[in-house]
């Protein structure tokens, strides 16, 4: 599906009247903040005349109180800026999240396939918030300091145009040198969020994988890999922060700089009687104001490029593609069977590598199918089609009657109840686990399926029973997390079961119990099995087995054993290793 680009304008819609808003008041701040030293410069004036003839206490007293009134409206209007633009950059930050939020649910399978977690999440979290603190920090800056720039240049030309040029030579060649290293440092910040996301990766990685990693003596190079990820992210930060930090000192320099010429030829200039000394004092604040705002300019702009970088990986998420958006699609069953027919099905993840061939089978409403062969032999990507995680090449998948593909994926998830072999629980309580959005079942029902897979003793021996929160003070097997998604897969009661290895890590008497219990619970249903263990699917009413994307033999146990094709050599020699 094509999708249109989305960009930061995207999300912005909404809050343009408000941003101008704050624009205004930025604008108001600054300008209150350029014509203050205009009326010092009245008051010294008023002042040296004073000392030479009398003091004009009543205009100074106007002039001050007006100035006064001038910086407290100042201070409001910035105070105003700063609060609508981090209203304004909170809001934009929750509604990217929330349409990453719903992005993700929008997303195919194959980009979590080569996509780390790490790198995913990165995106979501960090990128995010540095993109949200600097639209908070940066921008209303941003807008005040160029507007005060523009002011300030303007009343220096007015007040007189020899110390303007005076000033501004030396900042302008200060603001030339720091557009050049902001421009260096651009780079470094966009590998700096990279390598951010790489290290949050082999972090999330080795932190899931840690009992792998100590039991094959990893640690070293687990440890090497992250100094090694570390020492690049380290650097590209050094090298980033080292270019955009010197724009702060070098125009904090030239300022000062600025402000000894402004003294030298301002007094020249007084001497020769063609300025007022109010003009020295002012020059003295409109340099200190000139070289303010291109520091701030300068500050800002480091921000900035981090936060580009960090936009670019969010938007780059954003625009990805995404599966077909199914809402013209209509409700196509009321009532499930059951029936399952793959008709002459293709597919490969890639176009050019198809590694499903011809795939056709037909399983019969509340029968047991199973699907073995050898590691890559494609069974779990047939499960992978028949929910429409991913898209077929060519053929048809039909469930009663209709082809999936003209059914909407959440229609058929509805259908369906998984129990992978890696288990999946949150942080919540065993029931709120258990009851995974499916709130209308009711007590009895939730422990009757526990009773089923033998799993409501252990539950009733934990602190508090049904409500105890799992988390890492809660240790268990991981024959007992399976136990706890396969009782939740029991409980959505759904016409239809898929098992992917579902009892590859329980004991051999714990899953002889639960076969039971499946047994009993999968009458009407029709289930498709996948399993490594052949004893387990024996009972099967239907046996697929799978080499090469090819069904290369198909019946039930009996039948398979008897033909003593390849089924019975991989059910024989698992005895045999035995």
């Amino acid at each position: 599906m094509e999708n249109k680009a989305v960009t930061l304008r995207t999300y912005s819609k909404g809050f343009r009247l408000i941003f101008f808003l704050a624009i205004l008041f930025s604008i108001a701040g600054s300008y209150i903040s350029v014509i203050g030293p205009d009326r010092i410069r009245e008051i010294t004036d008023l002042i040296a005349q004073g000392m030479m003839t009398k003091m004009n206490l009543e205009k100074i007293s106007q002039l001050a109180t007006y100035l006064a009134m001038l910086f407290a409206i100042g201070a409001v209007a910035n105070y105003g800026a700063s609060f609508i633009m981090a209203t304004i950059s909170q809001r934009l930050t929750q509604k990217l999240r929330e349409g990453i939020g719903q992005k993700v649910n929008r997303m195919p399978l194959n980009y979590f396939d080569q996509h780390s977690q790490g790198d995913t999440l990165s995106r979501v979290t960090n990128d995010l918030d540095t993109l949200g603190q600097t639209l908070n920090q940066s921008m209303s800056t941003l807008v005040s300091s160029t507007t005060m720039l523009i002011g300030t240049l303007i009343m220096m030309f007015r007040t007189d145009l020899t110390l303007t040029i005076v000033s501004i030579s030396t900042v302008v060649i200060g603001f030339a040198i720091t557009i050049f290293l902001m421009g260096k440092s651009r780079n470094f910040f966009k590998k700096q969020q990279n390598h951010l996301a790489e290290i949050n990766g082999h972090i999330e990685e080795m932190y899931t994988g840690h009992a792998i990693v100590r039991s094959y003596n990893a640690v070293d190079f687990a440890k090497e890999t992250f100094r090694n990820i570390n020492e690049k992210l380290a650097t590209s930060i050094w090298k980033a922060q080292f270019l955009s930090g010197i724009a702060m000192p070098l125009m904090t320099f030239i300022g000062n700089f600025g402000y000894v010429l402004v003294c030298i030829f301002g007094a020249t200039l007084v001497i020769e009687g063609k300025i007022t000394m109010g003009v020295i004092v002012a020059f003295m604040m409109y340099i200190r104001m000139f070289s303010r705002p291109i520091q701030q300019l300068a500050q800002s702009s480091q921000a900035l490029a981090q936060a580009r970088a960090a936009m670019t990986r969010v938007f780059e998420f954003l625009n990805e593609e995404e599966l077909e958006n199914e809402d013209h699609k209509v409700r196509q069953l009321d009532h499930v069977e059951g029936l399952v027919e793959f008709d002459h099905v293709q597919f490969g993840y890639d176009p050019e590598e198809i590694i499903i061939h011809d795939f056709s089978a037909y399983a019969k409403p509340g029968k047991k199918i199973a699907i073995v062969g050898p590691t890559g032999a494609g069974k779990t990507t047939i499960v992978n089609l028949l929910m429409r995680f991913y898209e077929i090449n060519s053929g048809e998948i039909r469930l009663d009657g209709k082809n999936t593909q003209g059914m909407k994926r959440s229609e058929i998830h509805e259908y369906f109840a998984m129990v992978l072999q890696d288990t999946w629980l949150f942080e919540g309580t065993v029931r709120e686990n258990l009851l995974f959005n499916k709130k209308e079942v009711g007590e009895a029902e939730m422990i009757a399926a526990c009773q089923a897979v033998g799993i409501d003793h252990f539950i009733n021996t934990l602190p508090k029973g049904y409500d105890t929160i799992l988390n890492e003070k809660v240790t268990l097997s991981v024959g007992q997390k399976q136990l706890l998604t396969i009782a939740r897969a029991l409980i959505k009661d759904a016409p239809l079961l898929i098992l992917d290895e579902a009892t590859s890590s329980v004991d051999t008497r714990t899953e002889v119990l639960i076969q039971e219990a499946m047994d009993k619970l999968m009458e009407g249903r029709t289930s498709f099995i996948i399993a490594h263990r052949l004893s387990t699917i024996r009972n099967a009413d239907l046996i697929l087995v799978l080499k090469d994307g090819n069904i290369i033999e198909q019946g039930n146990h009996d039948q398979l054993i008897a033909a003593q094709g390849f089924y019975a050599d991989l059910y024989n020699s698992q005895f045999e290793a035995a």
